[in-house]
């Protein structure tokens, strides 16, 4: 097939001429002259392009709120794009959301003010009940320099309050929504402009032939580093390979859960909650919502940076990844796949398929997140913390970070500081004080090298004063500094 076909609100759009590089917010704009649709950072930051996108699932049809901005045009092969002009009323006036915006004086200057609407539609949508919190959660990646948010809460509190959720077009629409959807899939995509070439896989098999086909192919998942590419960049990313649409399995087997190298963050959120609940809080500052719905954590790891921010969890909790090339696979420690900086353990026309994480039901399991600014931004120091402790005495410590090293790594010093040891806080103490041996980190713009020495250290003794007996009484917030 060579075109790329989806829906934009309530027109179904064929495109032949599609390069790897075009974003969805520059035809948007552009070509649509749909212009509600703001540009402010394109760098997926500050949400004013936020828009709805809906997709297939086994459950359904999903909307999310993702970013146009780096959300690149192959990637919306058989979805729903849904952007601020399509919002009404049920008579056709305004949306309930867009009424209590206006009610509660939620906008000032405006530019912000489509992306916050948009995100308030997806949170309004699918949990009308949300309080502060959830909005709070949900307003993550949306900057808003005028108004100090209380307003736009308690807009978002009212349009809850207000429902109408059944009369809503998206609800009205889906099952014809879905139908049109499902009859857009099945086949491999080939897309060009010119030299620039895309390519939507039709399966991970068809994923695993283009692959050999195409060894030096850029593979895109949910693009919140890839988009940045092209918009920050100007990188040549042709031809690439689109895959976000990919290995969504999600499986718990006894004490292990399989994650798809395609499922997102937000999608693999319940998983996390559920099994791994001391790590729920660090999933949330993933990103913010836009991202979370995008972002894969297969390509989270298979982008290799050193402050990503899964990876140090995921390594503390001893997981590995499959990696597949053709109809061949091998597994392996996550943490052996990283090599060097920029170096993965990935072999030519092979990918990240699947990760397996255990389930540590007994052990003592932290994840914290030290960055410049609380929600939505990139991380300085990231720590995955995990204990066992047999009768007051540590059996077994892994201790892995971001932001310390050229790789994520682990603290072998400190986790050698720790094992055999009474559980006290005299053993945390001297961990602390061996990640001097373990780490010797760079100054770069969001750290210098001995902050994030300390922050390291400094959350050691964190995790002794939350896990000690009996403990804090309250644990100390994410956003409250070592």
């Amino acid at each position: 097939m060579t075109q790329l076909r989806f829906l934009l609100n309530d027109t179904e759009v064929a495109l032949t001429e599609v390069g790897a590089s075009d974003t969805l917010l520059d035809h948007l704009r552009l070509t649509r002259r749909l212009t509600g649709t703001k540009e402010g950072c394109a760098e997926g930051d500050c949400g004013a392009c936020t828009v709805l996108s809906g997709r297939l699932t086994p459950d359904g049809l999903v909307y999310e709120p993702i970013n146009a901005c780096i959300r690149l045009m192959a990637s919306c092969h058989a979805t729903h794009i849904v952007t601020i002009e399509h919002l009404r009323g049920p008579e056709g006036g305004l949306h309930p959301v867009q009424a209590a915006m206006v009610a509660h004086h939620g906008s000032q200057c405006g530019f912000c003010t489509p992306g916050i609407v948009m995100a308030l539609y997806g949170l309004w949508m699918t949990n009308p009940d949300a309080g502060a919190a959830e909005i709070e959660t949900a307003l993550q990646g949306n900057i808003c320099r005028c108004t100090g948010y209380a307003p736009i809460i308690r807009a978002a509190l009212a349009a809850g309050a207000a429902g109408g959720q059944a009369q809503d077009a998206l609800a009205r629409e889906r099952e014809t929504v879905a139908a049109r959807l499902t009859g857009m899939r099945g086949a491999r995509v080939s897309l060009a402009r010119g030299a620039d070439r895309a390519l939507v896989p039709a399966d991970t098999d068809d994923l695993a032939a283009a692959l050999l086909e195409e060894p030096g192919a850029t593979l895109v998942a949910g693009a919140t580093d890839v988009g940045l590419w092209v918009t920050k960049f100007m990188r040549d990313i042709s031809p690439a390979i689109f895959i976000g649409h990919l290995m969504k399995e999600i499986t718990v087997e006894g004490d292990l859960i399989r994650l798809g190298a395609g499922v997102t963050y937000s999608e693999a959120a319940p998983v996390i909650a559920r099994h791994i609940p001391q790590a729920a809080e660090y999933w949330q500052r993933i990103g913010g919502w836009q991202v979370r719905n995008a972002g894969t954590i297969g390509a989270n790891i298979a982008n290799g940076s050193p402050i990503g921010d899964t990876p140090p969890l995921l390594i503390a909790l001893d997981a590995r990844i499959v990696l597949r090339r053709g109809d061949q696979r091998r597994e392996m420690p996550l943490e052996a796949f990283f090599i060097d900086y920029g170096k993965q353990d990935r072999q030519s026309g092979e990918f990240v398929e699947e990760i397996v994480i255990p389930i540590h039901r007994q052990a003592r399991i932290a994840a914290y997140k030290i960055s410049k600014r609380r929600d939505s931004d990139i991380t300085s120091v990231a720590a995955g913390i995990r204990v066992d402790v047999a009768d007051g005495v540590i059996t077994g410590a892994r201790l892995a970070f971001g932001g310390m090293a050229g790789t994520p790594k682990r603290a072998r010093a400190a986790e050698a500081a720790l094992v055999g040891q009474p559980f006290a806080e005299a053993a945390f103490d001297a961990a602390a004080r061996a990640i001097a041996d373990d780490f010797q980190p760079m100054t770069d713009m969001r750290a210098s090298a001995e902050y994030r020495a300390t922050v390291a250290r400094n959350l050691i003794r964190r995790f002794w004063l939350e896990q000690s007996e009996p403990g804090l009484p309250v644990r100390l917030r994410q956003s409250e500094g070592v």
